[in-house]
C-alpha cells in the first residue's frame, strides 16, 4: 500500500517555567493512503499532540514526518500553511464554528478553500441540518454545531481527515450517525482518516489501533474484519 505519512523518531517537548515535558517521546510509524486509524490511550499519552503535529500545527522538537515522500518543513511557515489548506482536515474537540454565518454558510466556507470540494448542501444533509441551514451556531446544540463542523471539515474533501474526539459530545445515535459519516468518506473516497478517541468500542471500525501512554506509542493492532460503525457498541 502506498505510505501516505512516515514518522520517524517524532519528540515533542514543552517547557511549563522550569519544568519540560515530554508529550512524545520516539514515535515512529508509516499509515497508509486510504487507511481508518483510531488513537487510543489516556488523558495526557500524546495523541492530540500527534494530531496536531500531523495536521502542520505545531512543530516537532526532534525527528521528522513525510507527506507523500517530503519532509514537512517545520521552519516554512508558507509551505506549512499551503500543506494544510490543500492536504489537511481538522475536527476538533471544540467546534470553532464562525458565529456570524450561518451552518450552511460555514460548510460553504471550507469549500471555497478546497480545489475539489464535496457539495456543501449534501454534507448538511447527511448530518441531519439541512433544516438548520439558516440557523447561526448560538441557535444550535452543542452537538448540531459539532455536526456542522464534520461536515465543514468534509466539504474541503482533505487527503487526510485528522478528528479529535468527534463523537465526544453527541448521544449514541447520532454517534453512530457520524461514525458512519467518517467511514464512508474513507472508503468511498480513499481518504485517510485518523481519529482519536476514549471509547474502545469505535476502536473496532478501524483497520488499525494505535494505543499511546505516556508519550509513546506501545503498539499498533491491526483489525483483521473492521465493523460497520451501525454494528459498534456504545
Amino acid at each position: 500500500m502506498e505510505v501516505l505519512i512516515k514518522a520517524e523518531q517524532v519528540c515533542k517537548d514543552y517547557v511549563l517555567g522550569e519544568v519540560k515535558v515530554e508529550a512524545l517521546k520516539n514515535v515512529s510509524f508509516e499509515i497508509h493512503r486510504g487507511e481508518f486509524i483510531v488513537i487510543l490511550g489516556p488523558s495526557g499519552s500524546g495523541k492530540s499532540t500527534l494530531l496536531n503535529i500531523l495536521g502542520g500545527i505545531e512543530t516537532v522538537t526532534k525527528g521528522a514526518v513525510y507527506y507523500e515522500g517530503t519532509p514537512l518543513s517545520w521552519e516554512d511557515l508558507k509551505s506549512l500553511t499551503a500543506y494544510r489548506r490543500a492536504h489537511a482536515g481538522f475536527i476538533f474537540q471544540f467546534y470553532n464554528l464562525m458565529p456570524g454565518l450561518t451552518a450552511l454558510e460555514n460548510v460553504q466556507l471550507a469549500a471555497e478553500l478546497s480545489k475539489d470540494p464535496l457539495d456543501p448542501e449534501t454534507l448538511l444533509g447527511q448530518v441531519g441540518l439541512l433544516d438548520r441551514a439558516g440557523h447561526f451556531p448560538s441557535r444550535l446544540s452543542g452537538g448540531q454545531q459539532q455536526r456542522v463542523a464534520i461536515a465543514r471539515a468534509l466539504c474541503k474533501n482533505p487527503d487526510i481527515l485528522l478528528c479529535d474526539e468527534p463523537t465526544g459530545a453527541l448521544d449514541s445515535g447520532t454517534g453512530s450517525q457520524i461514525l458512519k459519516l467518517l467511514s464512508d468518506f474513507n472508503r468511498k473516497y480513499k481518504k485517510t482518516v485518523l481519529l482519536i478517541t476514549h471509547n474502545e468500542n469505535i476502536a473496532e471500525i478501524a483497520d488499525r489501533v494505535f494505543y499511546f501512554k505516556d508519550g509513546y506509542l506501545e503498539r499498533i493492532r491491526v483489525n483483521e474484519k473492521p465493523l460497520n460503525p451501525e454494528e459498534v457498541a456504545w
